[in-house]
């Protein structure tokens, strides 16, 4: 089995401005963030072939296909096209709907590890392609 763990860096929106709504359901914005020291701590083990599986350590709500590092996972094996069992150990320090990007840091720090496992299967703009469709 192979283990990555990565921060995922709380942000902050110093300046934000809504622009429109995207094909896609998202806003078009224009904005300034800044990374802050809060982070989420994201582990991912790639365990063979198998299912996907995200787990929050004390927040059993997060677990699950629900959680935006699941769809990250799912997403990259699908697009990578293998079948490897993924294993997300996510310990949550941001605030839940704080407006601090959470979810989608977690999510990013998901495809940053599954690339590096993996040794980079996607090429870099697939993978910035994955990260812009979850959000």
């Amino acid at each position: 089995m192979r283990r990555i763990d990565l921060i995922a860096p709380a942000k902050i929106n110093l300046y934000l401005r809504v622009l429109g709504l995207r094909d896609d359901g998202y806003h078009e914005i224009d904005t300034l963030m800044v990374p802050i020291s809060l982070a989420d701590r994201v582990g991912v083990e790639i365990t063979g072939r198998g299912e996907i599986s995200v787990r929050c350590p004390g927040r059993p709500e997060l677990d699950g296909p629900d959680n935006l590092a699941w769809r990250a996972a799912e997403m990259f094996r699908r697009q990578a096209g293998g079948d490897s069992g993924i294993r997300v150990v996510i310990e949550k320090n941001i605030p839940l709907a704080a407006g601090l990007g959470g979810g989608s840091s977690d999510a990013a720090a998901v495809l940053r590890a599954l690339d590096r496992l993996l040794e980079h299967p996607i090429d870099s703009e697939e993978l910035f392609s994955l990260a812009g469709r979850l959000g």
